[in-house]
């Protein structure tokens, strides 16, 4: 599924596993995790190899089918299961998740978003030192999505090491300190989110009388693409704004609109569009 896949993860951060659907994202979660076994390489702790049994210890992966991972009779009886929690405890991770009122329920006969967030409630008190969410948000309304993202958050800063395997990029952009980008199986870059965004170019969207100026003014640009009336290019720090500027007014420019550009947009730039 995947090959030349390098990246580290450190302690008390929070790395995002980010890419295309059928980039291999869950498959390499499965096997950092233990629950699959690698054909080939290496997978290190600490710099030493780690046996697969050892990564199941270590390890905690909340799958996006959770119904695969939910064992107990009832909700209170799951929170606790696997690890050293009391019933107090359990309880307020679960009011934590808006839960607790469900506590004697069967996990089974809860809802599908309800499910996501007890199997969220299971890695938070698991005590162990990874933790990978598998689309963490996947089923979760706002306020949800709100509530898991200060439980990450709070995890990070008890030094347990995160993965999420996301790519909701809001999500990436807002929890994440670093990024492993996925492409066709390969790490097409693995950044500190910090220093991508002052990689960031800015974005300008121009409008022109007609679509025949627009294209016109395009041809003029390294990287810029008319669609219709409008045209879009990116320009990276110390390139000609006062240029671009004084050429659009000169062209007949009708509207300008301009924005940093975001994860995505980079995302979209490095991959280069759709994998062949």
């Amino acid at each position: 599924v995947w090959e030349q896949v390098s990246f580290s993860a450190p302690r008390g951060q929070i790395t995002a596993i980010t890419g295309h659907n059928g980039a291999g994202k869950t498959t390499l979660a499965r096997c950092l995790c233990g629950l699959m076994k690698e054909k080939d390489g290496a997978i290190l702790w600490d710099g030493k190899p780690i046996r697969r049994k050892d990564r199941k210890r270590k390890g905690f992966l909340i799958m996006q089918d959770v119904n695969l991972q939910l064992f107990a009779d009832s909700v209170l009886a799951e929170a606790q299961l696997g690890n050293d929690a009391n019933e107090m405890e359990a309880l307020a991770a679960l009011e934590r998740m808006d839960l607790s009122l469900y506590a004697q329920v069967h996990p089974l006969a809860l809802s599908g978003g309800q499910k996501q967030r007890l199997a969220i409630v299971d890695g938070c008190l698991s005590g162990k030192e990874l933790v990978i969410f598998d689309e963490p948000t996947s089923g979760l309304d706002p306020l949800m999505q709100n509530q898991l993202w200060e439980i990450l958050l709070a995890e990070k800063q008890q030094g347990v090491t995160i993965l999420s395997s996301s790519h909701i990029f809001e999500e990436v952009e807002r929890l994440c300190d670093r990024a492993a980008l996925l492409r066709s199986g390969r790490v097409a870059a693995v950044e500190q989110l910090g220093e991508l965004r002052t990689k960031a170019s800015r974005v300008y969207q121009l409008r022109f009388e007609t679509a025949a100026r627009a294209a016109v003014f395009a041809e003029g640009w390294p990287g810029a693409a008319a669609k219709g009336e409008w045209v879009q290019l990116r320009l990276g720090r110390g390139e000609p704004v006062a240029r671009l500027l004084a050429q659009a007014a000169q062209s007949g420019v009708q509207d300008l609109q301009t924005r940093q550009e975001n994860l995505e947009d980079m995302f979209l730039r490095m991959y280069g569009g759709q994998d062949k």
